[in-house]
């Protein structure tokens, strides 16, 4: 079990460094945290720190968003399924082919899919301490 510590906001970035070594061949990455806990600033310190420079926020309405690294041009796509009311909403939008095309996929809310993630996904937890930090947690991979 891996866990990284997210002291405050200054150091996100620290963070999401130390998370890239990390995703290797892995494409599915499945955040879970309670509303508020982080989700979309680590997604966002994370495609970033891959070479983003678009603007990057959360995809609360429209369901997915999709990034350009500058310096590799991987493709990133950053679901929130938040405000999906079931699964056949996912099956429109075509998951399936997202999970399947080989581009990292960030995804917000996934217990809302879990029936449609990949065997190969990774889920990661993201935790407020009492003191205002986060920890992130997610299997060694």
């Amino acid at each position: 079990m891996v866990n990284i510590q997210i002291q405050n906001t200054a150091a996100i970035h620290d963070a999401a460094r130390e998370f890239i070594p990390f995703i290797k061949e892995n494409t599915v990455f499945a955040f879970n945290g309670k509303m508020g806990a982080g989700k979309t600033t680590f997604i966002k310190a994370i495609c970033e720190e891959l070479g983003v420079s678009d603007v990057i926020n959360s995809p609360t309405f429209a369901i997915i968003n999709e990034y350009r690294s500058d310096t590799t041009a991987e493709l990133i796509y950053h679901f929130d399924f938040y405000r999906v009311n079931n699964i056949r909403e996912a099956y429109n939008i075509g998951i399936e082919d997202y999970f399947e095309s080989g581009a990292l996929c960030f995804i917000e809310w996934p217990e809302k899919i879990e029936k449609l993630l990949p065997e190969n996904t990774v889920f990661v937890t993201i935790e407020e301490q009492e003191n205002g930090s986060r920890t992130v947690t997610f299997n060694d991979i």
